[in-house]
């Protein structure tokens, strides 16, 4: 995916919308990542744009930059 992710400035909707738009949201992750939400629970990563169950913060990662953890940034809750 030519996402020029690089140019997203680190924000978490930004990702999203990104991902969304490419078509790429239901993507599965190569290696699924155990997050650490925002509510303190934690839930296991498995596409590019998941939710936590527990509260319903968005996460997103671009499928280039998916193989490291610290890439994956909150969007906002039922975003």
């Amino acid at each position: 995916m030519s996402c020029n992710c690089n140019n997203l400035d680190k924000n978490g909707k930004n990702i999203v919308d990104l991902v969304r738009g490419k078509g790429k949201a239901e993507f599965l992750l190569k290696t699924p990542h155990e997050i650490q939400c925002s509510c303190n629970k934690t839930f296991l990563m498995t596409t590019c744009v998941d939710k936590c169950p527990h509260c319903g913060m968005v996460y997103g990662v671009t499928p280039c930059s998916s193989s490291n953890k610290e890439n994956i940034l909150a969007a906002d809750i039922n975003y």
